[in-house]
């Protein structure tokens, strides 16, 4: 029974090393974040051209109807 209680021992020492060391191993090798590449105004300059083609679309819709043209668009 001695044998079994030693490895057992050594057992849980292993396990208690590598317990304590392997967080610090896995967080060496993470690379840092890469720095962000936008501060957002990428984001309003899209949303901006998106409004600007909404107000493009609408215009040469109602356009025809202010236009007293044959054209029923509704």
């Amino acid at each position: 029974m001695a044998p079994a209680r030693a490895s057992l021992g050594a057992v849980a020492v292993a396990a208690l090393v590598v317990a304590i060391f392997m967080p610090a191993a896995a967080a060496a090798a993470q690379a840092p974040a890469p720095a962000p590449t936008s501060d957002g105004t990428s984001i309003d300059q899209g949303i901006a051209y998106v409004l600007m083609l909404v107000a493009l679309v609408l215009t040469y819709l109602i356009h025809p109807l202010d236009a007293s043209s044959p054209y029923k668009l509704f």
